[in-house]
């Protein structure tokens, strides 16, 4: 499974990129608010950094406005991919970035058939959010596993996008029900990296080590 990270703070995706485990990113309206500037020169540093896909979500509810938006951002890398929220209008610019060559991601997807539909309308990766749905006392991830073993029954392209993530168990859950990638933001990816017996484990080994170079120069 691919690890993208949900943010637009560039100092969080250079550090991301460093440990190696950087596949991708997503941005939305909310995550740009929260750094502020140009949402292009941000995009255009992420692209620099990551090769991997990188989301950049259209404003407009109506088609041609969201045409507009996102034949502008495919123009910033080769490696951007336009998010559209699932609705009737976002299914017909779907399809109409499909035949343009331009890949999509279809964002706020809460059941099987409106992931299914955004795929058979184009989308390159199809994002169920598992939090939200968690929130309301469904199973975020049975909408992960019905779609991977969907698109693998009927061998369709578009990849499951795991996204609002909301703790790791998320991210283990998300990667055992199939999904092709998950989207996490920062802080839930420091999480993984640590365990208090790792950190317990790593103090004690430093200060044995201490100890037998203090006792070796007795």
């Amino acid at each position: 499974m691919k690890i993208f990270l949900d943010t637009a703070d560039i100092e969080e995706i250079k550090i991301a990129a460093r440990w190696g485990v950087l596949d991708g990113v997503t941005t939305n309206p909310s995550l740009y608010a929260k750094v502020g500037g140009s949402y292009d020169a941000i995009l255009a540093q992420i692209c620099k950094i990551t090769s991997g896909p990188v989301s950049a979500e259209v404003i407009a509810e109506d088609v041609e406005g969201m045409l507009t938006e996102g034949r502008h951002f495919a123009k910033i890398a080769p490696n951007i991919v336009v998010k559209v929220p699932m609705s009737e209008t976002g299914l017909e610019a779907i399809s109409r970035f499909a035949d343009e060559g331009i890949k999509t991601n279809c964002t706020l997807v809460f059941s099987t058939n409106q992931g299914f539909l955004a795929a058979k309308a184009g989308a390159s990766l199809v994002s169920p959010f598992v939090g939200r749905l968690d929130d309301i006392n469904q199973d975020g991830m049975i909408v992960i596993r019905e779609l991977a073993e969907m698109f693998a029954i009927h061998e369709i392209q578009s990849e499951v996008l795991a996204a609002s993530i909301r703790n790791p168990l998320h991210v283990t859950q998300a990667a055992l029900a199939g999904a092709h990638v998950a989207t996490i933001p920062f802080k839930i990816l420091q999480q993984m990296v640590h365990h208090p017996l790792t950190d317990k484990g790593i103090v004690q080994f430093r200060k044995d080590w201490d100890e037998a170079r203090k006792n070796a120069a007795k």
